[in-house]
């Protein structure tokens, strides 16, 4: 399945829409939701649930477009079935179409993200509006925002429970490629781990390390590979800080809502970096301190933009440190890796039992 890419790179992000519309955001721009093929293996990839990261959705809108056209006899119908949801917030699509799409004109593939753009215009969710530990906690919960509720009465139209899900994340700033496991999974994923090791090696980067104990649920299974956050573990953060407030403002997340549903599912969060940290996770820390030397740079290089600095002169500083863009088309090629790592880990585990 990993030489597919190729393949689902060619199609359109402009996959059918008929009868996909799942829901509506809070702004009222339409959800859309596709459910393709009539294999037994249930199959749930979600994109969007940050809205500064918008290389997942462009992946799952051409991943789609791709499935659509394989007729029913195709293996990758027969075997799955499909639950896929390109975007689940176009509002925040919309506020960050500025830097991913230079001003409504569409970014090559091949490009990397613009530092200064990045840093000018890039706009995120707080906690309470975050709709990736925004799902419903029970079915009487009318608080959850309409997209999370959208996507929760999408996945609960599945005949069977699922085997696999994937939320498509992205990070700002990092050494490499992370990848985030479910924990159940975490004595059972060496053949993930070795088929992500390998497609990450032959594009020549490395990993992503750090070292963060449990901490919101994170903790380190081996180099680049890590357990996915838990909701609990995160109001327990802040409760810990004495944040109240924050920590009842997380709801389950789609990891946890998608296993709330039955069976034993392996869920995965893809974290691909837009720029690239050299030094960063060569000493785990806690603190890693070139990842806090790094962390102090990039907020002043933020600050300087602020303040009316000339645009080239960041671009020239972050260009003599070490500073580089990851291609959108090599972090779309990652996250469709770990897609297929993950099925394979899945039928792997399967054949096991």
């Amino acid at each position: 399945m990993d030489d597919l890419f190729s393949e689902i790179i060619k199609c359109s992000e402009a996959c059918g829409n008929q009868d996909s519309r799942i829901g509506t955001s809070r702004e009222g721009r339409p959800i859309h939701g596709y459910s393709i093929g009539e294999g037994p293996v249930q199959v749930s990839l979600l994109g969007g649930c940050h809205a500064d990261e918008p290389v997942g959705p462009r992946l799952l809108r051409r991943l789609v477009s791709f499935l659509q056209a394989q007729p029913p006899e195709s293996p990758l119908r027969r075997r799955y079935c499909w639950w896929v949801i390109p975007h689940i917030n176009p509002d925040g699509e919309e506020r960050n179409r500025r830097w991913f799409d230079r001003g409504g004109v569409r970014r090559d593939d091949g490009d990397g993200i613009d530092l200064v753009e990045y840093l000018e215009f890039v706009i995120r969710e707080r906690p309470g509006d975050d709709i990736e530990f925004g799902f419903p906690r029970d079915e009487k919960d009318g608080e959850a925002r309409p997209e999370n509720r959208a996507a929760w009465n999408f996945w609960k139209q599945a005949k069977r429970p699922f085997s696999l899900h994937g939320s498509l994340h992205g990070m700002g700033f990092a050494a490499g490629p992370w990848f985030l496991i479910e924990p159940a999974y975490r004595g059972r994923m060496k053949v993930l781990q070795d088929r992500c090791e390998t497609a990450v090696s032959s594009l020549g980067y490395r990993l992503h390390d750090v070292e963060r104990n449990g901490e919101k649920g994170f903790s380190r299974i081996a180099r680049g590979f890590c357990t996915r956050p838990d909701s609990r573990e995160m109001a327990r953060f802040f409760l810990e800080r004495r944040e109240p407030e924050v920590a009842r403002l997380f709801r389950p997340s789609s990891m946890e809502t998608i296993r709330s549903l039955g069976g034993d599912p392996l869920t995965l969060v893809s974290e691909m970096p837009f720029f690239i940290l050299p030094g960063v996770g060569e000493d785990l820390g806690p603190p890693d301190l070139r990842a806090e030397e790094w962390k102090e740079r990039i907020e002043h290089w933020r600050l300087k933009l602020a303040s009316g600095a000339p645009r080239s002169e960041i671009r020239t500083e972050a260009s003599v440190e070490g500073l580089g863009a990851m291609p959108i088309l090599d972090q779309m090629d990652l996250q469709w890796t770990f897609i297929a790592a993950g099925l394979a880990q899945v039928s792997s585990s399967c054949r096991d039992s």
